[in-house]
């Protein structure tokens, strides 16, 4: 492991030295913003050289993949944190898809896998088996009684969190023309997601 710089402390590990660099990067990226972030700034920011980030990283744009990732969990707290205000199966499931659709695109490190060109890796982060179980955990620690609603196992909570995580992403990568708005896109989830959960009457959601 290259050792060269990092300010005269350098990492013990690979994986200290990887955390490092993105914690430089974020650094970079909260001081003066994606535009004007490039690898030479995010290497000065570690105390090293252009050489020693590519011995961890192929470019900026998987260091920015890194610093998104680190964002997740943040992420994935607030939205508990959020969703925890609503007490029923449908209006917790509708909130998911709401606040997704509003808040990532404007977070400070996990919106910049859209910005940056890199949808696809953003994609392919929030369809995979590890986003879905981070769903499934933020919706199994909501104060709402799943098995009411027809979830009765941690498999059916999964498949859950799976559609949801799948709808919000459409709505992201492909906007409403014209926008809609947070009542509109909310009434429209509700309409076609409401039913799925056992097809509760309106009275007890």
């Amino acid at each position: 492991m290259g050792h060269h710089g990092w300010q005269g402390n350098p990492p013990g590990t690979e994986d200290e030295a990887r955390r490092r660099i993105v914690e430089a990067a974020t650094a970079c990226l909260d001081r003066v913003g994606l535009a004007k972030t490039s690898l030479s700034d995010v290497a000065a920011e570690a105390g090293v050289t252009r050489q020693t980030v590519y011995r961890y990283f192929p470019g900026l744009k998987d260091i920015l993949r890194a610093v998104a990732l680190a964002g997740v969990e943040e992420f994935a707290g607030r939205m508990e944190r959020h969703l925890a205000t609503f007490g029923t199966a449908v209006d917790a499931a509708v909130e998911s898809v709401v606040f997704a659709v509003r808040t990532l695109p404007g977070e400070p490190h996990m919106g910049l896998l859209l910005q940056a060109g890199e949808a696809d890796f953003f994609t392919d982060g929030v369809v995979s088996p590890l986003a879905f179980s981070y769903g499934a955990r933020i919706l199994r620690n909501l104060p709402v009684d799943w098995p009411a609603a027809g979830i009765a196992s941690d498999e059916d909570l999964r498949g859950l969190a799976e559609v949801l995580m799948r709808l919000f992403l459409s709505f992201l990568q492909y906007p409403s023309t014209p926008p809609l708005t947070d009542d509109k896109l909310r009434a429209l989830v509700r309409r076609w997601i409401g039913p799925a959960l056992r097809g509760i009457p309106e009275t007890l959601r």
